[in-house]
């Protein structure tokens, strides 16, 4: 947990839910509190299997992932090539829309170079390589466009611009390729920012979400195929935007989603009958599973 990220904070408290379970269910384990030295860490401590509560750069995109290969460590979530992929919104867009999986209209532009936008707004602009919606910003109107960029450019040199789509906002987490309960997110801001995420009472969860048996089989199907495109495993997040015409729009997906007993993916296993503890001891399991001895 911790990490060198932006998104540090989020990741220890997201650690110490998980460790405090794995103590709860009475198995041995070590926070490691992650930094420059980890490479030195992972050396000369005695792991079995590494609980990845990671979130951004290094955590997520594949640099840890490649590291635990090395030494020979099982850990959860996905591999190096399906970390990397899902991390990078770029790249995970270009093989949805290659695959004829809906999401919304983009452009890509980059750090000191002329930007000139062919997106009509309202627009989202975003860096490719951030968590926790950092850096994200909605745009409605023209004079927020350039304030919109400058904000994006300071966590990337290289942003997207998608084009907004109103509708439910949807989670949809995944148990390997089974697609779990629906949760519908409904900020009371009308964004789900880094506030509404990771302020008690900013926004609303609705699990199972009210949707149509149409539109929840659509979402799971869609869930189900961008698991196997971007080569997911173990328990990620599939995040769509369900629009007016019943169609789920994907995000992204999420690799190491938050694991706070009031995160979404808990909240979904809740709903299947699967308590906290013991969706900690499952997702430990899938290293196991991944990396038999």
């Amino acid at each position: 947990m911790g990490g060198l990220s932006s998104e540090r904070e989020v990741s220890i408290i997201t650690g110490n839910s998980v460790l405090e379970a794995i103590n709860r269910k009475g198995l041995n384990a070590l926070p490691i509190n992650v930094d420059h030295n980890i490479g030195e860490i992972l050396k000369s401590s005695r792991i079995d299997l590494a609980f990845l509560a990671l979130h951004g750069t290094f955590g997520e995109d594949g640099c840890i992932q490649g590291l635990l290969e090395y030494f020979k460590i099982p850990y959860t979530g996905a591999g190096v090539i399906g970390s990397a992929l899902a991390y990078d919104k770029l790249k995970s867009k270009e093989i949805l829309k290659f695959h004829g999986v809906p999401t919304a209209n983009y452009e890509v532009f980059y750090k000191n170079q002329k930007v000139c936008r062919g997106l009509d707004l309202p627009v989202v602009v975003k860096p490719i390589n951030q968590g926790s919606s950092l850096g994200v910003t909605i745009v409605t109107e023209e004079k927020d466009w350039e304030s919109a960029l400058k904000t994006a450019f300071a966590y990337s040199n290289e942003i997207i611009v998608e084009k907004f789509i109103n509708g439910k906002l949807l989670a949809i987490g995944m148990n390997g390729v089974k697609p779990m309960p629906i949760v519908h997110i409904r900020p009371k801001s009308g964004f789900y920012d880094y506030e509404a995420k990771y302020t008690s009472g900013k926004t609303e969860y609705i699990c199972p979400a009210v949707i149509g048996k149409d539109e929840e089989n659509r979402c799971r199907k869609i869930a189900t195929q961008v698991f196997q495109l971007l080569r997911g495993r173990g328990f990620p997040r599939v995040d769509v935007i369900l629009d007016s015409h019943g169609v789920p729009q994907v995000l992204e997906m999420n690799t190491i989603p938050g694991m706070t007993p009031n995160s979404l993916l808990p909240m979904a296993a809740q709903r299947m009958g699967l308590e906290f503890d013991d969706l900690v001891v499952e997702i430990l399991e899938t290293a196991q599973r991944d990396y038999p001895e």
